[in-house]
C-alpha cells in the first residue's frame, strides 16, 4: 500500500457505468472520465483537526491533478488534499 506524505492523499478511481440508464452500452471513446474517487490513505503529517477527508470517504477532485501510480496491478491517484473540492455524503 502507498503512503502518502505531506498533505498528499492516495485515492482509487471509482467504476465508471458502461451503460446508460436505458441499457446501452457505451464506447471507451464516448465515456467521460469521472473525477470521483474513494479515499485510500491520508498523510499522517497533516494534523487531525486540519484533516477534512477520512480514508473510506468518497470524493470529487479537480480534473487535471495529481500522479497516477500503478502498483501491484491496481491504480492509485496520489494528489495533494487542496485538490479534493467535494465529499459525497
Amino acid at each position: 500500500m502507498l503512503k502518502p506524505l505531506k498533505d498528499r492523499v492516495v485515492i482509487q478511481m471509482v467504476e465508471q457505468e458502461e451503460k446508460t440508464a436505458g441499457g446501452l452500452f457505451l464506447p471507451t471513446a464516448a465515456q467521460e472520465k469521472l473525477q470521483f474517487a474513494t479515499v485510500l490513505a491520508v498523510s499522517e503529517f497533516t494534523e487531525e483537526k486540519d484533516r477534512q477527508v477520512q480514508v473510506g470517504d468518497r470524493v470529487v477532485f479537480e480534473k487535471y491533478t495529481g500522479t497516477e501510480v500503478k502498483l501491484d496491478g491496481q491504480e492509485y491517484i496520489i494528489v495533494k488534499e487542496q485538490d479534493i473540492i467535494a465529499i459525497v455524503q
